[in-house]
């Protein structure tokens, strides 16, 4: 493993645990409610894997047995693989129609695909409408030549440069959302503009996260707190009745939480922040959450974070909500019934919805 690979494994690490960070603070905090009888004599277990999505996971929760344990974590592990491989833009597997599949034979005709590709691409296209087009999984053109300008740049920051305007322009001329052909009978995907590209940066992980703990609810999963790069998703309580805590990394210390946040049973708590994925030119920091409007990196907020009933919701609302005003945004969260919201501006100035602030652990 390479060094920067090392490096970037270890600062994951370190965001992972941030983000489950509080568990004893809130100990210290509040006095314990009634432990749950039926899970008397469970002992906590913890799990990490480093293999889905391209960051940390870590699982920690409360079964009656190791065997137990393991086998609820095994099928967790399994769902998320093959959430992984469906969802990727980068690679094919044997067996498996990757979205690297679709976005290379979609432009040709209807491409069949699992029926959890077609559900996550269904929610990305409700969630471009909701978010009046800030959630745009069509602009994958233009979201690769910023990874490729960046990767170039982080490997020579010397020579750091941005990716031409002329390029970005004629790249998001072919990322029309209404060039995404979804056909629900048939399962199908299809491109109208042949030169189209998908990048689900921005919604696969969430509804992944989303879906596989559905999963492990359904095999009798009833105490687990599951982190896959800092996505957070709950399920039941700890053993000691209390809820899970799950942090907000603070954006201007990596080393620090920002927050510390009650996540109950079902709820999800998802960052979208400028902090991780970033590289520089002329001393200006520059992001990989582009702004479909500006074809460039949203520049109003250092993260935000969104904690809701569902990940996969979450995912898209944390990155909308990061191109969007916080005017606009604290309309949108408003209007969506359980949405709430944390803005972290770059002036260091942090802004709650009401019921945000609410679930505050002080």
């Amino acid at each position: 493993m390479s060094g920067s690979k090392q490096k970037w494994i270890a600062l994951l690490l370190a965001l992972g645990l941030a983000a489950l960070g509080g568990l004893s603070l809130w100990n210290e905090r509040r006095n314990a409610p009634q432990p749950d009888e039926a899970m008397e004599g469970w002992q906590e277990y913890t799990v990490y894997w480093f293999d889905v999505f391209d960051t940390v996971t870590r699982v920690v929760g409360y079964a009656p047995s190791q065997e137990e344990w393991t086998r609820q974590m095994d099928a967790l592990h399994e769902d998320l693989v093959a959430y992984h491989q469906l969802f990727d833009i980068y690679n094919s597997y044997e067996g498996v129609t990757s979205l690297k599949d679709v976005n290379e034979q979609a432009g040709s005709g209807p491409v069949q695909v699992d029926e959890r590709t077609f559900e996550m691409l269904s929610l990305a296209k409700e969630m471009y409408t909701v978010t009046n087009g800030k959630l745009d999984v069509a602009m994958g053109d233009v979201l690769s030549l910023w990874h490729d300008y960046r990767e170039e740049g982080l490997a020579n920051p010397d020579s750091a440069q941005l990716p031409p305007q002329e390029e970005l322009e004629e790249a998001a001329a072919h990322g029309s959302i209404q060039d995404l052909i979804l056909d629900e009978e048939a399962c199908t995907v299809q491109f109208a503009d042949p030169q189209m590209q998908l990048d689900v940066g921005s919604v696969g992980k969430g509804y992944a996260v989303e879906q596989a703990a559905r999963a492990a609810e359904a095999r009798g999963a009833t105490s687990l707190f599951i982190s896959v790069g800092g996505n957070l998703r709950a399920i039941g309580h700890r053993a000691d009745g209390r809820d899970w805590i799950g942090g907000v990394q603070d954006p201007w210390n990596l080393e620090d939480t920002l927050c510390s946040v009650n996540v109950q049973n079902g709820e999800s708590l998802v960052t979208s922040g400028d902090y991780l994925r970033y590289y520089t030119v002329d001393g200006k920091r520059y992001c990989h959450l582009v702004d479909p409007d500006t074809l460039y990196p949203a520049e109003r907020f250092s993260g935000v974070s969104v904690l809701c009933t569902d990940s996969g919701l979450a995912d898209c609302l944390s990155t909308g909500l990061f191109c969007m005003s916080l005017e606009e945004g604290q309309a949108l969260v408003k209007s969506l019934e359980g949405v709430e919201a944390c803005w972290q501006l770059t002036d260091g100035s942090v802004v709650y919805s009401q019921g945000f602030e609410s679930r505050l652990v002080s």
